[in-house]
């Protein structure tokens, strides 16, 4: 059983941040705007973020390119003490593909989507460190269905590969989940009803059909 708690980590980091009187630079890797809005509200209190939009799992593009738009629109609606910035990788679903092959059937929070996680943090790690940031970490902690010892795992481990430093989460702590309906409510953001991928899209579809049978 898991006995770390990863809020505490963050919160001891913050508070070392603060008595050394810094303002370090994070890169924020993003699934979509609801889950982003939480997180960036509480983590740009300390820190100067930038947020990686970096999902090839996204199917189809038109899902993509509005959750990127919705992406961009909460980051210039937020009111937030330090600046956010945005970058938005190409639409790449080959690397996604390529890196869950032979993994098409299996279920939704497996090893499928472990090797999500992996393909989506190793980038962010090697994008924060050739781009020089202090901090790497990613708003999919945030969900209540994804396991937020599996990513930090996976962030502490791209960390070490890349060299840069993993910030530990698990944004839905303290209200965190809760807080980002609320936020996704007021800025009446576009809320998605699968994960991303075409194999939780066809989930969710076959989910509803059995409701309505």
């Amino acid at each position: 059983m898991n006995s770390r708690n990863y809020q505490k980590e963050l919160e001891k980091i913050i508070s070392e941040n603060e008595k050394d009187g810094t303002i370090p630079r994070l890169l924020l890797h993003a699934c979509c705007a609801p889950c982003s809005s939480y997180c960036l509200e509480y983590l740009s209190q300390f820190f100067s973020i930038t947020v990686l939009f970096y999902n090839p799992n996204i199917y189809p593009e038109e899902e993509f390119s509005k959750r990127a738009q919705e992406e961009e629109r909460l980051i210039s609606a937020l009111k937030t003490k330090n600046e956010i910035n945005f970058v938005q990788c190409d639409f790449n679903p080959s690397e996604f593909y390529n890196a869950v092959k032979g993994l098409e059937d299996c279920r939704e929070g497996g090893e499928r989507c472990r090797k999500c996680f992996e393909l989506r943090l190793r980038k962010t790690a090697a994008y924060a460190k050739e781009n020089g940031f202090d901090y790497f970490t990613t708003t999919l902690t945030i969900s209540p269905l994804k396991n937020a010892e599996v990513l930090n795992e996976i962030g502490e481990k791209a960390a070490e590969e890349h060299g840069i430093k993993h910030l530990p989460s698990d944004f839905k702590k303290k209200g965190g989940y809760q807080r980002s309906i609320a936020l996704s409510k007021e800025f009446g953001l576009y809320r998605q009803d699968y994960c991303g991928c075409v194999f939780s899209l066809r989930r969710d579809m076959d989910m509803r059909r059995g409701k309505n049978e």
